[in-house]
């Protein structure tokens, strides 16, 4: 119990720590290398547009999963006795806007869509994700 959520706490803050590392270190090194840009297609994601892009899909995971103990100890309590009602309307209504904001920015041309689509993915699935969860935790 204990000692298993401490590990996890200690290893999840050494991953966002190294995350935050590698991030620096790649602005860093685009901005000292800006004078001499490379000319790349619209289609391909360079090393901090991928970085963004796994730390999204790291960050939906982590989302989605911050829900699940809530369901387990309302199941196994078969109570929802002590839930913060007002916390879950408000984080329902966030993500619903937040998703729905998604959704709404996609762009007109029918050839973007996919692509703005695949980018956006893992904010869209966290979103509406812990949305749909949200449901049964209330």
């Amino acid at each position: 119990g204990s000692q298993s959520l401490k590990t996890f706490c200690i290893t999840w803050i050494m991953v966002c720590i190294a995350l935050c590392g590698v991030l620096l270190c790649q602005l860093l090194l685009r901005n000292r290398d800006q004078s001499t840009v490379i000319e790349r297609s619209n289609n391909s994601l360079d090393m901090i547009e991928m970085s963004g892009f796994i730390c999204g899909y790291i960050s939906c995971v982590f989302y989605l999963g911050s829900r699940f103990p809530q369901l387990y100890k309302n199941f196994r309590r078969r109570s929802t006795e002590g839930t913060s009602y007002l916390l879950f309307a408000l984080a329902m209504m966030g993500n619903c806007t937040y998703g729905t904001s998604l959704v709404l920015k996609m762009p007109a041309a029918e050839s973007s869509r996919a692509l703005y689509f695949l980018h956006h993915l893992p904010w869209l699935i966290g979103s509406f994700g812990v949305l749909f969860l949200d449901i049964f935790v209330s």
